[in-house]
């Protein structure tokens, strides 16, 4: 089977870099999340990267991060357009900003034809993910709608500086997605080290529940899906507000519910760091600093 392709949704970028954290450096040689998770994929067996960006952006992007690894694979871009629609819709007039993640994905139609991993650029996903997907993805006996997420620990995803709103995957009795609880205000209680919602006191958390970090692995079917989707969400009075989003969750939920497809939920012991708050800055660096001190990665990456 051809090697999957790594798809990094980064069109929220802007042209100024100094001030985003996407391009911030976190590893002790200048290294990005995002180097790290295009290392992380190669070495689990995927064989092309794709990105999602701005035309506007393209040149600064290709010259920060594209043109360094078109060394060790293929590298490919899509753009995510506010214009690009199905055949019959078009943009209303006040309409300024991207649909969303499914819009983005949707983006890459015309560079995907096997399967894909699809993740945000801004996030660090560790190795075990990419492993646990590129095996997956590599399966020569899936059927064509038999997508796929790495799921994380949800005590593995928290912030020590605030509250974070978490997508906890329900699964069927065979490993498969059957909905999603969005716990919405999570932390680990500093007196008692147990986790609390603060949003929904009623459910306890244990810490080893599933969680999405946005982090799909996808056969290409999936693209006749979004465009069905996008078509019906743009003709549905949500599209009329100028901030409503054509999101992936959404999609998947509906794909699932009405049995066109399903997703294997599988479990990952990678730690997820974001960095949702200013000081989680020097804690993921400190993480991936111990990471490079353990032999884990190599400094410099690339």
């Amino acid at each position: 089977m051809t090697a999957p392709t790594l798809l990094i949704l980064a069109a929220g970028m802007g042209s100024r870099y100094g001030g985003l954290k996407q391009l911030d450096p976190m590893g002790p040689a200048g290294e990005t999340v995002l180097d790290y998770s295009i290392h992380d994929a190669l070495r689990a067996g995927f064989g092309r990267v794709v990105f999602v960006v701005r035309r506007d952006i393209l040149e600064p992007f290709k010259a920060a991060i594209g043109d360094r690894w078109n060394a060790r694979a293929p590298v490919a871009y899509a753009f995510q357009e506010l214009d690009d629609l199905p055949p019959g819709h078009a943009v209303p007039a006040d309409r300024a900003k991207p649909w969303g993640t499914a819009h983005a994905i949707r983006a890459a139609r015309h560079e995907i034809a096997g399967p894909f991993a699809a993740i945000n650029a801004d996030d660090f996903y560790g190795a075990d993910a990419f492993r646990v997907l590129a095996d997956y993805l590599s399966s020569p006996a899936l059927s064509p709608a038999a997508h796929c997420m790495a799921a994380f620990r949800l005590d593995q995803t928290l912030s020590p500086n605030g509250t974070v709103s978490r997508g906890v995957c329900l699964t069927s009795s065979d490993g498969l997605l059957a909905g999603i609880h969005e716990r919405l205000q999570v932390l680990r209680d500093p007196a008692t080290g147990l986790l609390r919602d603060l949003a929904d006191s009623s459910t306890p958390l244990t810490g080893a529940e599933p969680v999405s970090m946005n982090c799909w692995g996808f056969l290409p079917s999936l693209f006749d899906e979004l465009e069905a989707a996008f078509s019906a969400f743009l003709d549905s009075p949500a599209a009329a507000s100028p901030k409503a989003e054509f999101t992936i969750p959404a999609v998947i939920d509906a794909m699932i519910r009405s049995g066109r497809g399903t997703v294997s939920v599988l479990p990952t012991t990678s730690r997820w760091f974001g960095i949702t708050y200013r000081d989680d800055a020097p804690l993921v660096r400190a993480s991936i600093r111990d990471l490079v001190s353990s032999g884990f990665y190599p400094s410099p990456l690339t």
